[in-house]
């Protein structure tokens, strides 16, 4: 067996062990850090299907359809367990669509979005 220099004898090297301790340190941080990149993904998943769904929703309701058809589309494009409100005042429909969005640990996030939409004339 050769001698490491600065070891004391009978012992292996001074720093061994020393990379297990690093990943033990370093793997629940990577964790974390993992967990936080996906939960704000799913967060922003949500705030563009909200987006959308809300944009959709007053098209519809501009072009003259029935605000149920209207509320229909957002909450087929929006989250699941969105809520649509549609709403007109004077030649301009608006349209909220709200959700909220559960994350690990019990977090619960609400997101949504307002869309606007100058009514369209009767043909």
């Amino acid at each position: 067996m050769t001698a490491v220099p600065g070891a004391a004898p009978g012992r292996g090297r001074p720093d061994g062990g020393s990379a297990t301790a690093e990943i033990a340190i370093a793997l629940p941080a990577l964790m974390i850090v993992l967990a936080a990149v996906l939960s704000a993904g799913q967060v922003m998943a949500a705030q563009l299907r909200c987006v959308d769904a809300a944009r959709a929703a007053a098209r519809l309701a501009a072009r003259g359809e029935p605000s149920v058809r209207s509320v229909a589309e957002g909450e087929r494009l929006g989250p699941v367990g969105s809520e649509v409100v549609v709403g007109a005042t004077g030649e301009v429909v608006t349209v909220r669509v709200s959700a909220v969005v559960r994350l690990p640990g019990g977090v619960v996030l609400p997101v949504g979005a307002i869309a606007s939409a100058d009514k369209e004339p009767a043909p």
